[in-house]
C-alpha cells in the first residue's frame, strides 16, 4: 500500500528563517568591534603614537589627492574634442571676420551707387531728384536725424503663484505691430524698432520666444523710435486703439516707457530692390491703363505705410497666436 504522508519529522522552531535578523537583534555589534569597544572601556587599547598619527594623515591626504585628480580627469574633454572645438571656434571667427568685411563693403558700394544715382538726376531732372529726395525719407531709405519719440517695451516676470508660464507677459509681435502703427497714425514721419527701420514693405512676426523685423531677430527690451513732434504724437497715440492697447500691457507686468527725445537717429535701409512696380495716375491711383513700369512699394517715391497696414493682410506676418476675435490678452 502506497504511503500519502511521510513520517512527521523533528519539529522546527517557528522563527526558524528569521535567524540572520534574530541575531541582529540579539548582537547589534561585530564581535570584533564589541571587544575592541571593551578593551577601550578597560583601559587596555593600544595607544596611538606620532608615527601611526602621521602615516594616517597621510594616507588620507593621498586618498583625497587622487580623488581629486580622477575626478577632474573624468570632467575634462578628450583631446579630440578639444582640438575640434578650437577649429569650430576658429572657423567661427574667420568667417564673422569676412562676413563683417563683406557688410563694410556692400555698405560702401551702396553709398557709392546711391551718390552716382543722386548726381546723375540732380543733373538730368532737378525736379526729379527733390522729389526723390523727400520720398525716400518715406520710403526709409536714408537715415533720418530729428526730435521724436520713444517707447520701451520689457518683458514682465511671471507671477507668482502661477503654476505655468503661458506667455502673457511676454512682449509680443503684435504688441509691436499695434505700436507701430499707431504711431504712424499719430503723426510719426519716422520709426524704428532696435534700431531696425520699418518702412511700408517691413514684416514685423515672430519666431519663439523672440521677435522677428523682417530677418533681424530681436529680444526684450523693445525700443520704438519714432521721429516727429512728441507732445502731439503722445496725445494722438492716447486717443487711438493702440494707446489703450499700450496702457492694457501693464496688467500683465510688462514695463511701459514713453519718454519725449530732443534728438533721435533713426538708421535708413540702403537700396531697395525693385520687383515689380505699376504707375500711378495724378491722384495717386493705380493707373489703369499703363502697364507695370513704375516703382515698387518701400522703393524712393512710394508713400509712407497707412496706420493699421503693418501685420495684416499679409502673409509675411505671423500673428501673435491669440484666438480670432482677442483685442487684448
Amino acid at each position: 500500500m502506497i504511503r500519502r504522508h511521510a513520517e512527521p519529522g523533528p519539529s522546527r522552531a517557528a522563527d526558524e528563517s528569521m535567524t540572520l535578523i534574530n541575531e541582529v537583534y540579539r548582537r547589534p555589534l561585530d564581535p570584533g568591534y564589541q571587544e575592541a569597544a571593551d578593551r577601550r572601556a578597560a583601559g587596555a587599547a593600544p595607544r596611538r603614537t606620532v608615527v601611526g598619527v602621521i602615516a594616517l594623515l597621510a594616507l588620507a591626504i593621498a586618498l583625497g589627492n587622487f580623488a581629486t585628480v580622477s575626478a577632474v580627469a573624468l570632467r575634462r574633454p578628450a583631446p579630440a574634442v578639444l582640438q575640434a572645438r578650437e577649429l569650430l571656434e576658429s572657423e567661427i571667427r574667420e568667417r564673422t571676420t569676412h562676413a563683417d568685411e563683406v557688410r563694410r563693403s556692400n555698405a560702401a558700394l551702396a553709398a557709392e551707387i546711391a551718390e552716382l544715382q543722386n548726381e546723375a538726376a540732380s543733373t538730368d531732372d532737378p525736379e526729379l531728384f527733390a522729389q526723390l529726395q523727400r520720398d525716400a525719407v518715406a520710403a526709409g531709405v536714408v537715415a533720418v536725424v530729428g526730435p521724436g519719440l520713444r517707447v520701451v517695451l520689457t518683458d514682465g516676470e511671471p507671477k507668482e503663484g502661477d503654476t505655468q508660464d503661458d506667455g502673457s507677459s511676454l512682449v509680443l509681435d503684435h504688441d509691436l505691430q499695434t505700436l507701430v502703427n499707431g504711431l504712424w497714425a499719430a503723426g510719426a514721419e519716422a520709426v524704428a524698432v532696435n534700431g531696425e527701420r520699418i518702412t511700408s514693405t517691413t514684416a514685423i512676426r515672430s519666431a519663439g520666444a523672440a521677435v522677428l523685423v523682417d530677418s533681424t531677430a530681436l529680444s526684450s527690451p523693445y525700443t520704438v523710435e519714432a521721429i516727429g513732434d512728441a507732445p502731439t504724437m503722445q496725445t494722438r497715440l492716447a486717443r487711438l486703439p493702440a494707446g489703450q492697447s499700450l496702457a492694457q500691457l501693464a496688467q500683465y507686468g510688462i514695463d511701459v516707457q514713453m519718454s519725449a527725445q530732443r534728438r533721435l537717429e533713426l538708421p535708413g535701409r540702403g537700396q531697395i530692390a525693385l520687383r515689380s512696380a505699376q504707375v500711378l495716375d495724378a491722384d495717386g491711383t493705380p493707373s489703369t491703363t499703363a502697364g507695370t513700369t513704375g516703382i515698387a512699394s518701400g522703393a524712393p517715391g512710394a508713400p509712407a505705410p497707412e496706420a493699421g497696414a503693418l501685420g495684416t493682410g499679409s502673409s509675411d506676418v505671423a500673428g501673435s497666436g491669440r484666438h480670432d476675435g482677442e483685442e487684448t490678452r
